[in-house]
Protein backbone atom coordinates (compact mmCIF):
# COMPACT_ATOMS: atom_id res chain seq x y z
CA UNK A 1 0.00 0.00 0.00
CA UNK A 2 2.78 2.43 0.94
CA UNK A 3 4.55 1.61 -2.32
CA UNK A 4 1.48 2.52 -4.33
CA UNK A 5 1.07 5.77 -2.44
CA UNK A 6 4.69 6.67 -3.06
CA UNK A 7 4.36 5.99 -6.80
CA UNK A 8 1.18 8.04 -7.01
CA UNK A 9 2.76 10.95 -5.15
CA UNK A 10 5.89 10.94 -7.30
CA UNK A 11 3.73 10.87 -10.43
CA UNK A 12 1.75 13.86 -9.23
CA UNK A 13 4.90 15.86 -8.61
CA UNK A 14 6.39 14.93 -11.99
CA UNK A 15 3.18 15.85 -13.79
CA UNK A 16 2.85 19.20 -12.03
CA UNK A 17 4.76 21.36 -14.56
CA UNK A 18 2.71 20.05 -17.48
CA UNK A 19 -0.56 20.49 -15.63
CA UNK A 20 0.39 23.97 -14.52
CA UNK A 21 1.25 24.97 -18.08
CA UNK A 22 -2.04 23.58 -19.37
CA UNK A 23 -4.18 25.48 -16.86
CA UNK A 24 -2.14 28.61 -16.36
CA UNK A 25 -3.59 30.38 -19.38
CA UNK A 26 -7.13 30.03 -18.08
CA UNK A 27 -6.53 32.03 -14.92
CA UNK A 28 -7.54 35.70 -15.02
CA UNK A 29 -5.25 38.38 -13.72
CA UNK A 30 -3.98 41.86 -14.39
CA UNK A 31 -6.32 44.80 -14.81
CA UNK A 32 -9.07 46.30 -16.92
CA UNK A 33 -10.08 49.84 -17.89
CA UNK A 34 -12.99 50.34 -20.22
CA UNK A 35 -12.60 47.98 -23.15
CA UNK A 36 -8.87 47.48 -22.54
CA UNK A 37 -7.43 44.75 -20.32
CA UNK A 38 -4.07 43.36 -19.30
CA UNK A 39 -3.16 39.82 -18.23
CA UNK A 40 -6.40 38.10 -19.24
CA UNK A 41 -4.99 35.28 -21.38
CA UNK A 42 -7.39 32.35 -21.63
CA UNK A 43 -10.45 34.41 -20.73
CA UNK A 44 -13.17 34.66 -23.38
CA UNK A 45 -13.17 38.07 -25.08
CA UNK A 46 -15.87 39.92 -27.03
CA UNK A 47 -15.29 42.47 -29.78
CA UNK A 48 -18.12 44.58 -28.34
CA UNK A 49 -20.26 44.45 -25.18
CA UNK A 50 -23.60 42.62 -25.21
CA UNK A 51 -25.18 45.03 -22.71
CA UNK A 52 -24.78 46.38 -19.19
CA UNK A 53 -24.73 44.16 -16.11
CA UNK A 54 -24.79 44.50 -12.35
CA UNK A 55 -23.41 41.78 -10.07
CA UNK A 56 -25.52 40.92 -7.02
CA UNK A 57 -24.71 38.29 -4.38
CA UNK A 58 -27.26 36.36 -2.30
CA UNK A 59 -25.51 36.83 1.02
CA UNK A 60 -28.10 34.95 3.06
CA UNK A 61 -27.19 31.56 1.57
CA UNK A 62 -25.31 28.79 3.41
CA UNK A 63 -22.54 28.90 0.81
CA UNK A 64 -21.87 32.58 1.57
CA UNK A 65 -21.65 31.96 5.31
CA UNK A 66 -19.16 29.13 4.70
CA UNK A 67 -17.16 31.33 2.29
CA UNK A 68 -16.84 34.25 4.69
CA UNK A 69 -16.79 32.48 8.06
CA UNK A 70 -14.97 29.18 7.52
CA UNK A 71 -12.77 30.14 4.56
CA UNK A 72 -12.48 33.80 5.65
CA UNK A 73 -12.74 35.00 2.06
CA UNK A 74 -14.45 38.25 1.03
CA UNK A 75 -17.37 38.75 -1.35
CA UNK A 76 -17.14 37.13 -4.79
CA UNK A 77 -18.45 40.30 -6.47
CA UNK A 78 -14.99 41.86 -7.19
CA UNK A 79 -13.87 38.57 -8.78
CA UNK A 80 -16.89 38.41 -11.08
CA UNK A 81 -16.59 42.09 -11.99
CA UNK A 82 -12.94 41.63 -12.94
CA UNK A 83 -13.81 38.67 -15.18
CA UNK A 84 -16.63 40.58 -16.87
CA UNK A 85 -14.71 43.77 -17.56
CA UNK A 86 -11.60 41.98 -18.77
CA UNK A 87 -13.68 40.01 -21.25
CA UNK A 88 -15.29 43.17 -22.71
CA UNK A 89 -18.51 41.15 -23.08
CA UNK A 90 -20.53 43.43 -20.78
CA UNK A 91 -20.24 46.91 -19.30
CA UNK A 92 -20.29 46.65 -15.50
CA UNK A 93 -22.55 49.05 -13.59
CA UNK A 94 -22.41 49.59 -9.84
CA UNK A 95 -25.22 48.02 -7.82
CA UNK A 96 -23.37 47.36 -4.56
CA UNK A 97 -22.27 49.36 -1.54
CA UNK A 98 -20.77 52.12 -3.63
CA UNK A 99 -24.32 53.07 -4.58
CA UNK A 100 -24.53 54.77 -1.17
CA UNK A 101 -21.61 57.02 -2.08
CA UNK A 102 -23.12 57.77 -5.47
CA UNK A 103 -26.40 58.79 -3.89
CA UNK A 104 -24.53 60.84 -1.27
CA UNK A 105 -22.95 62.91 -4.03
CA UNK A 106 -26.37 63.52 -5.51
CA UNK A 107 -27.71 64.55 -2.11
CA UNK A 108 -24.88 67.08 -1.80
CA UNK A 109 -25.77 68.42 -5.24
CA UNK A 110 -29.43 68.75 -4.25
CA UNK A 111 -28.50 70.52 -1.00
CA UNK A 112 -26.54 73.18 -2.89
CA UNK A 113 -23.21 72.33 -1.24
CA UNK A 114 -21.39 71.38 -4.45
CA UNK A 115 -19.51 73.79 -6.68
CA UNK A 116 -21.18 75.00 -9.83
CA UNK A 117 -20.57 72.71 -12.78
CA UNK A 118 -20.23 69.55 -10.68
CA UNK A 119 -23.10 68.13 -12.73
CA UNK A 120 -24.56 65.39 -10.56
CA UNK A 121 -28.04 66.14 -11.82
CA UNK A 122 -30.72 63.62 -12.71
CA UNK A 123 -30.80 61.47 -15.82
CA UNK A 124 -27.17 60.30 -15.92
CA UNK A 125 -27.29 56.86 -14.27
CA UNK A 126 -26.87 53.94 -16.67
CA UNK A 127 -29.46 51.17 -16.42
CA UNK A 128 -28.37 47.57 -15.81
CA UNK A 129 -29.78 45.46 -18.65
CA UNK A 130 -28.89 42.27 -16.79
CA UNK A 131 -28.10 41.03 -13.29
CA UNK A 132 -25.45 38.36 -12.78
CA UNK A 133 -25.80 36.25 -9.66
CA UNK A 134 -22.91 34.04 -8.44
CA UNK A 135 -23.18 31.09 -6.05
CA UNK A 136 -20.93 28.21 -4.92
CA UNK A 137 -21.61 24.59 -4.03
CA UNK A 138 -18.82 23.19 -1.85
CA UNK A 139 -17.94 19.52 -1.58
CA UNK A 140 -16.14 18.85 1.69
CA UNK A 141 -12.69 17.30 1.59
CA UNK A 142 -12.28 13.60 2.29
CA UNK A 143 -10.45 12.62 5.50
CA UNK A 144 -6.73 12.88 5.00
CA UNK A 145 -6.99 13.43 1.27
CA UNK A 146 -4.05 14.25 -0.98
CA UNK A 147 -2.47 16.42 1.71
CA UNK A 148 -2.37 13.48 4.08
CA UNK A 149 -0.67 11.32 1.46
CA UNK A 150 2.00 13.83 0.54
CA UNK A 151 2.55 14.93 4.12
CA UNK A 152 3.43 11.38 5.10
CA UNK A 153 6.75 11.61 3.30
CA UNK A 154 8.22 14.25 5.57
CA UNK A 155 10.40 17.24 4.83
CA UNK A 156 11.14 16.54 1.19
CA UNK A 157 7.48 16.84 0.21
CA UNK A 158 6.25 18.77 3.21
CA UNK A 159 5.65 22.04 1.34
CA UNK A 160 3.54 20.40 -1.34
CA UNK A 161 1.64 18.44 1.27
CA UNK A 162 0.90 21.56 3.27
CA UNK A 163 -0.36 23.44 0.20
CA UNK A 164 -2.70 20.70 -1.00
CA UNK A 165 -3.81 19.63 2.45
CA UNK A 166 -4.60 23.24 3.32
CA UNK A 167 -7.72 23.18 1.18
CA UNK A 168 -10.87 22.92 3.27
CA UNK A 169 -12.95 21.45 0.45
CA UNK A 170 -12.41 18.76 -2.15
CA UNK A 171 -14.10 20.61 -5.00
CA UNK A 172 -16.22 23.69 -5.59
CA UNK A 173 -18.88 24.11 -8.23
CA UNK A 174 -19.53 27.75 -9.10
CA UNK A 175 -22.78 28.78 -10.75
CA UNK A 176 -23.40 32.02 -12.62
CA UNK A 177 -26.97 33.03 -13.47
CA UNK A 178 -27.91 35.96 -15.70
CA UNK A 179 -31.34 37.63 -15.46
CA UNK A 180 -32.90 40.12 -17.86
CA UNK A 181 -33.90 43.03 -15.60
CA UNK A 182 -36.74 44.27 -17.76
CA UNK A 183 -38.61 41.00 -18.09
CA UNK A 184 -37.26 38.97 -15.15
CA UNK A 185 -36.43 36.13 -17.57
CA UNK A 186 -33.34 34.02 -16.93
CA UNK A 187 -31.09 34.58 -19.94
CA UNK A 188 -28.30 32.12 -19.16
CA UNK A 189 -26.75 29.93 -16.49
CA UNK A 190 -23.43 28.11 -16.38
CA UNK A 191 -21.39 25.98 -13.99
CA UNK A 192 -17.65 25.95 -13.41
CA UNK A 193 -15.58 23.44 -11.49
CA UNK A 194 -12.56 23.94 -9.24
CA UNK A 195 -10.77 21.01 -7.55
CA UNK A 196 -7.99 20.73 -5.02
CA UNK A 197 -5.71 19.25 -7.69
CA UNK A 198 -6.05 22.42 -9.80
CA UNK A 199 -4.00 24.25 -7.21
CA UNK A 200 -2.15 21.33 -5.65
CA UNK A 201 -0.48 20.37 -8.93
CA UNK A 202 1.00 23.82 -9.40
CA UNK A 203 -1.74 25.74 -11.17
CA UNK A 204 -2.31 28.49 -8.65
CA UNK A 205 0.97 30.38 -8.79
CA UNK A 206 2.19 32.70 -11.53
CA UNK A 207 -1.07 32.81 -13.47
CA UNK A 208 -2.73 34.77 -10.68
CA UNK A 209 -0.12 37.50 -10.43
CA UNK A 210 -1.61 40.96 -10.60
CA UNK A 211 -5.00 39.78 -9.37
CA UNK A 212 -4.46 41.20 -5.89
CA UNK A 213 -7.30 43.70 -6.22
CA UNK A 214 -9.74 40.96 -5.22
CA UNK A 215 -8.21 40.45 -1.78
CA UNK A 216 -7.76 36.98 -0.31
CA UNK A 217 -8.49 35.23 -3.59
CA UNK A 218 -4.80 35.26 -4.46
CA UNK A 219 -3.49 34.61 -0.96
CA UNK A 220 -5.09 31.25 -0.17
CA UNK A 221 -5.36 27.92 -2.03
CA UNK A 222 -9.13 28.02 -1.57
CA UNK A 223 -9.33 31.47 -3.15
CA UNK A 224 -7.24 30.46 -6.14
CA UNK A 225 -9.36 27.38 -6.81
CA UNK A 226 -12.54 29.48 -6.65
CA UNK A 227 -11.16 32.03 -9.11
CA UNK A 228 -10.40 29.18 -11.52
CA UNK A 229 -13.92 27.82 -11.07
CA UNK A 230 -15.58 31.20 -11.68
CA UNK A 231 -13.42 31.78 -14.76
CA UNK A 232 -14.51 28.36 -16.04
CA UNK A 233 -18.19 29.18 -15.48
CA UNK A 234 -17.88 32.62 -17.06
CA UNK A 235 -16.11 31.31 -20.15
CA UNK A 236 -18.85 28.73 -20.66
CA UNK A 237 -21.55 31.39 -20.30
CA UNK A 238 -19.94 33.67 -22.87
CA UNK A 239 -19.57 30.76 -25.31
CA UNK A 240 -23.29 30.03 -24.99
CA UNK A 241 -24.32 33.69 -25.29
CA UNK A 242 -22.48 34.04 -28.59
CA UNK A 243 -25.13 31.72 -30.06
CA UNK A 244 -28.01 33.09 -27.99
CA UNK A 245 -31.54 32.51 -29.25
CA UNK A 246 -34.50 33.87 -27.24
CA UNK A 247 -37.01 31.30 -26.04
CA UNK A 248 -40.45 31.75 -27.53
CA UNK A 249 -43.76 30.61 -26.07
CA UNK A 250 -46.90 30.35 -28.17
CA UNK A 251 -49.15 33.29 -27.35
CA UNK A 252 -46.34 35.25 -25.72
CA UNK A 253 -44.28 34.95 -22.57
CA UNK A 254 -46.21 35.03 -19.31
CA UNK A 255 -49.63 34.80 -21.00
CA UNK A 256 -50.69 31.36 -19.94
CA UNK A 257 -48.34 29.15 -21.94
CA UNK A 258 -49.29 25.83 -23.52
CA UNK A 259 -49.97 23.87 -20.33
CA UNK A 260 -53.59 24.82 -19.93
CA UNK A 261 -55.64 23.94 -16.90
CA UNK A 262 -58.86 22.01 -17.57
CA UNK A 263 -62.35 23.28 -16.88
Amino acid sequence: MKKHLLIASICMLMCAPAMAQRHKATVPGGSAAGGNSQGSAGLEHCDEPLGTVGVVEEQDGDWYRYLTSDLRLPSTVPVIRMLIQQSNCFVVVERGRAMQNMMQERALQDSGEMRQGSNFGKGQMVAADFTMNPSINFSQSDAGGVGGILGAFGGRMGIVGAVVGGLKFKRAETVLTMIDNRSGVQIATSMGLGKKTDFGLGVGGGGLSGFGAVGGYTNTPEGKVLVLAFADAYNKMVQSLRNYQPQEVQGGLGKGGKLKVGN
